[in-house]
């Protein structure tokens, strides 16, 4: 019997990781009823009754498996961290607590894997969210999508389903910040879509701050694509000719104008700060990518698991 790995993040989710484990269990028993399962819960030093809860249910559902982090690493390296511990034949590296990304796509999913294709991505073909909101990802994922190195597919995140294999593969990457859509995307394997709607979340309130959503919005554009320091560059060229043909034209203007040519200093002024914010704006750009490099040879310290629940003492 083939086995399937779902991973679920979760930090502070109490009001969801009851629903969560009871949709998944409802969608392998009545349409994947020929395979078996563990769907891995990885919490991210949850402060509410999310650990005690996922305790509850793993006592009563040995599919059921529970990592418990001493610190909040953040959803990606919270979920890296738990594919590690994946045993099944495909995996999915995120189910999310509050069902946004529905389980009754799974068996979508499996169905492609079933026909040959190693990798099918979940795509949000309707998202339930503010206009705002809809249209920032929208813009982030056409941005992704056009400048990646490898093929992401437009409105996909992670939940896909990928043979372990590829997962194996990525995880053989020594990545400190892991853009895991990214890294599957680079494996260039053959792959699918599935369309789905990205539902609203009815419970709770999502823990993904603002400051948070913009970090992993640049480490996934740092992370696939050059082109970010290549146009900075370009841009850097451009505005350095223009500035120099500006000059020249000035000189000129001095030369033939018999001393009558006007000053010049709210030109100037305007100059000299047009300049010094792209300059500025180019230097966070590259400060991002040595942020990255930084963090990547620097570590931080590492992910330290202070509970783990259903697991084999083989598997951790």
């Amino acid at each position: 019997m083939k086995k399937i790995s779902v991973v679920t993040p979760c930090y502070n989710e109490e009001v969801n990781v009851e629903i969560c484990a009871r949709e998944l269990k409802r969608v392998m028993s009545e349409q994947l009823s020929n395979y078996d399962y563990e769907h891995i819960f990885a919490d991210n030093a949850s402060t509410d009754l999310t650990l005690a809860k996922l305790r509850e249910i793993a006592a009563s559902d040995n599919h059921v498996k529970v990592i418990s982090n001493s610190r909040n690493v953040g959803p990606f390296r919270n979920m890296w961290n738990a594919m590690k511990s994946a045993t099944g034949d495909i995996v999915v590296p995120q189910l999310a607590a509050d069902l946004q990304d529905p389980p009754s796509v799974i068996p979508e999913l499996v169905k492609n894997w079933e026909a040959g294709f190693l990798v099918t991505y979940g795509v949000r073909a309707k998202r339930e969210e503010p206009l705002v909101m809809r249209f920032a990802r929208g813009l982030y994922y056409r941005i992704i999508k056009k400048f990646a190195a490898a093929v992401i597919p437009l409105n996909s995140g992670e939940f896909l389903l990928a043979d372990k294999r590829v997962i194996d593969s990525i995880l053989a990457v020594d990545d400190q910040y892991p853009y895991i859509r990214g890294l599957i995307a680079q494996t260039g394997v053959k792959s699918a879509s599935v369309p789905y709607t990205w539902v609203k979340r009815e419970r709770g309130k999502s823990k993904n701050s603002f400051i948070s959503l913009i970090d992993q919005a640049i480490n996934g554009f740092v992370s696939t694509s050059r082109v970010p320091a290549r146009l900075a560059l370009m841009g850097g060229f451009i505005l350095s000719f223009l500035g120099f043909a500006y000059a020249l034209f000035t000189v000129i203007m001095v030369l033939t104008s018999g001393g009558d040519a006007p000053v010049g200093i709210p030109t100037i002024i305007v100059g000299i700060f047009l300049m010094g914010g792209v300059q500025l704006l180019f230097l966070g750009l590259i400060g991002e990518y040595i942020l990255s490099i930084h963090g990547q040879v620097r570590r931080t310290p590492p992910m330290f698991e202070v509970e783990r629940i259903n697991f084999e003492e083989s598997n951790g």
